[in-house]
């Protein structure tokens, strides 16, 4: 089952997805259900990443469903994950009831996981021959760096619905999580940083949303960071909004620079249009 994969890497959609189509009548044929729930999910998984929502969504709970008839738990990480683009899913249709249930849904399914998993993971410390310990350590880092996943989405769909308080909250548990198992050098721990300061600018709290974003920037440069054009463009963003107006010319111009050598369009085009209100705003 690599073709699909590898043609989807490679940016060909429509050969992986007759690919798919292949393989679900062959594991329908055999009647293999694994090979029928996995090709379900890659091809919800295509079907997402095009864009075709609607088409993702019958897929998606098509492969919960065989999932949910294999005896797999609710609470179970597969379950977890696809409820998550479910929410995600439902969001970027504006169905906003559906969306919030799913959030919370899966947020609060994996904070009394981690709950129990806590409990169960003292009784087999306390037996250092206990060969349950690896396993459960593993589990415990997957269960809650998919917790971080959530809370991110969560907080990103909050911050667009107006929430931004509510988003903060999100993206501080997160961070806290991301911090703790991956480090505060890891790229997905700076994103977070400034996304986190995102909402505490929309806020009007220009001095923390400062304080993150600066941290966020300092360590995307040392570690040359993948998105550094974009953690610098919030960081000039938020120095604008503070009236720092010459410190935020100079950041935008660093930012410019990056995302010209990532070849990254959009970023360019979006600075460049910041830049040009940055240009109105400090006009005497």
């Amino acid at each position: 089952m690599e073709a699909p994969r590898l043609s989807i890497m490679k940016d060909e959609p429509e050969e992986a997805e007759l690919i798919l189509h292949d393989a679900l009548r062959l594991a329908y044929q055999s009647g293999n259900k694994k090979a029928i729930t996995y090709t379900y999910d890659l091809m919800a998984n295509l079907a997402f990443i095009r864009g075709q929502l609607e088409n993702a969504e019958k897929l998606f709970k098509a492969t919960m469903s065989y999932l949910l008839g294999e005896g797999i738990q609710q609470e179970d990480n597969a379950i977890i994950e696809i409820s998550l683009k479910l929410a995600s899913i439902y969001a970027a249709q504006n169905r906003q009831e559906f969306a919030l249930a799913g959030y919370e849904f899966c947020i609060s399914t994996l904070e009394g996981k981690i709950e129990r998993e806590k409990e169960l993971a003292e009784d087999v410390l306390s037996d250092p021959s206990n060969a349950l310990i690896f396993f459960l350590v593993d589990e415990k880092t997957n269960t809650h760096l998919l917790l971080g996943m959530c809370l991110d989405a969560f907080a990103r769909y909050l911050l667009f619905s107006k929430h931004p308080s509510q988003a903060q909250r999100m993206y501080e548990k997160a961070l806290r999580i991301s911090e703790e198992i991956l480090g505060e050098r890891h790229p997905q721990t700076i994103v977070l940083m400034s996304d986190l300061a995102t909402t505490l600018d929309a806020q009007g709290r220009l001095d923390e949303a400062c304080a993150y974003v600066q941290r966020a920037s300092d360590l995307a440069r040392q570690t040359e960071h993948p998105e550094l054009h974009i953690v610098l463009s919030n960081l000039a963003a938020i120095l604008m909004h503070g009236e720092r107006y010459a410190q935020a010319k100079e950041i935008y111009q660093e930012a410019l620079k990056q995302a010209k050598l990532k070849r990254d369009e959009v970023s360019v085009q979006h600075i460049r249009e910041e830049m040009a209100e940055l240009s109105r705003k400090s006009r005497p």
